[in-house]
């Protein structure tokens, strides 16, 4: 660019114009600037034109930022319609997947009131085998041959171990698809966690806070509202102030050419100290062309723009170095912001395909809780079955423990009856011995008084003594076992009692 400068016209500061910081303005007196100074500045002008790259980066920063802008837009939305369908479905698995914890707590309830009146009807039935066991069978109701029995020893023991182990089968059956269940359902409950942690669900923050391990997503989802937008309007206003002052820097840079051109000496100086200026600086023009003829008053105008704008040249190039260290971290953000959108996306993408897997085993999962309820039913129709026989086990041991008990009371009464009959008899037994006395004095008197007339063959019986009879048991049969009192006293107060 050239800067014209008309007669008589007072040339503005372009550093002066620009820059956000100002310094102190020196007194409107001429400054004379001697042609080594006027060197010495455009040499320090010319440095400060480097500050071109710095402009070009930013402008490269802002490309990417608009990249990252566009990047960010795809996969958000990608993401967010993703995540809205995986929320959908997942509302409607946990819904499948609460009826099939339900239908196992409920079994678990079932089994588990099942168990224990199994237990306690089996408790029942081994405290009646027991007693069985621990009443021993009288000696004198057994031939003497015999050893020493207890009741248990008279019934089949193998028909309650067959129903106790049909019943353990019956229950591992039950047991086995009930756990298998339960596996199925903490398999498909973990699977629905693992989306719920990729897609950031509401259990994330529950979950990274209450347990020793990070969960898979260490973050939570990104947020919504993007501050790429805001970010890239920063940028662009630090690029305006940046070409601003870059533009501010290039004048200055004509100013010191020019003066120098108008300094006597100063051509071939000039020449040679703009031989490498950076490239897109703009200033082939101004090197090349000639200098315009310029009054006293005109070039100590510029002279003292010059020495006023020298000393802000180094703090506007930290001004165009700040604003691109600002803009270079500023894309970090970006970047990583960027970079997090496509973890998120990575992250529900993988919870996606989780979905996909658990659709393709949803069938057979619903089929899992039908399986259990049709297998727990039958094993359950089973089990009831022979709990029924166990009862019925246990209600014949029972009876069998209080009929022996009756047993013995039946042998003390028919003792007291067999005793009875033996006074009976000895009291007969006694007036029979009255009788036949009387009778064989009787006889003895008549033959006293007739026998000698009587001849002996008129009757054969006139001489026989009296009948006498005898009391004994018919046809030799067995009399009560002598089963002691106290035995029988005791089974009299257990069946009186009940126990």
């Amino acid at each position: 660019m050239t800067v014209s400068v008309d007669h008589g016209q007072v040339i503005p500061s372009p550093l002066m114009e620009s820059s956000t910081s100002s310094t102190s303005l020196r007194a409107a007196s001429p400054v004379p600037l001697s042609l080594e100074s006027l060197v010495s500045h455009l040499v320090a002008s010319k440095r400060s034109l480097s500050s071109v790259e710095q402009v070009w980066r930013a402008n490269e920063i802002i490309g990417s930022t608009k990249s990252h802008l566009e990047a960010a837009v795809i996969t958000s939305a990608r993401t967010s319609f993703l995540r809205s369908g995986i929320a959908t479905h997942l509302r409607t698995l946990k819904l499948v997947h609460a009826h099939n914890t339900a239908v196992a707590l409920e079994g678990a309830h079932e089994y588990g009131e099942v168990v224990k009146t199994l237990d306690a009807a089996d408790h029942r039935l081994k405290d009646t085998m027991t007693r069985l066991k621990s009443t021993m069978v009288e000696n004198r109701l057994r031939p003497k041959s015999d050893q020493e029995k207890s009741l248990l020893d008279f019934v089949d023991e193998g028909s309650v171990e067959k129903v106790l182990l049909t019943l353990q089968d019956s229950i591992e059956v039950a047991q086995s698809a009930h756990q298998a269940l339960v596996q199925t359902n903490m398999a498909f409950h973990n699977d629905l966690k693992r989306v719920e942690r990729l897609t950031g669900g509401p259990e994330v923050r529950r979950d990274h806070s209450a347990a020793d391990e990070p969960p898979e997503c260490s973050d939570i989802p990104v947020a919504s509202i993007s501050p790429i937008p805001d970010i890239l309007q920063d940028m662009e206003g630090r690029s305006r102030d940046m070409a601003d002052s870059l533009e501010s820097l290039v004048k200055h840079f004509d100013l010191c050419l020019m003066a120098i051109k108008h300094t006597e000496g100063g051509g071939d100086a000039a020449i040679r100290l703009t031989a490498d200026l950076p490239d897109g600086a703009g200033m082939e023009e101004d090197v090349a062309g000639a200098p315009q003829p310029i009054g006293d008053k005109e070039r100590q105008n510029m002279l003292d723009v010059i020495a006023k704008d020298a000393d802000q040249v180094e703090e506007v190039v930290m001004e165009i170095c700040d604003h691109v260290t600002a803009m270079e971290s500023q894309l970090e953000t970006v970047a990583a912001y960027v970079a997090r959108l496509k973890e998120d996306d990575s992250r529900v993408t993988a919870a996606f395909n989780v979905l996909e897997d658990i659709g393709r085993r949803l069938q057979a999962f619903v089929a899992q809780g039908h399986v259990f309820v049709m297998r727990w039913d039958e094993e359950k129709m089973k089990i009831t079955e022979r709990m029924d026989e166990l009862s019925s086990l246990e209600d014949f041991y029972v009876g069998y423990l209080r009929a022996y008990d009756n047993l013995l009371v039946e042998i003390g009464r028919r003792q007291f009856m067999e005793q009875q009959m033996e006074k009976v008899l000895q009291d007969a037994a006694r007036k029979l011995d009255v009788l036949y006395g009387e009778d064989r004095i009787r006889r003895e008197a008549f033959m006293n008084d007739y026998g000698d007339f009587l001849p002996a063959d008129i009757w054969p019986g006139l001489t026989n003594p009296p009948l006498q009879f005898e009391t004994r048991p018919k046809d030799g049969r067995e009399r009560a076992p002598d089963i002691s009192k106290s035995v029988i006293q005791r089974a009299i107060r257990r069946v009186e009692t009940g126990t």
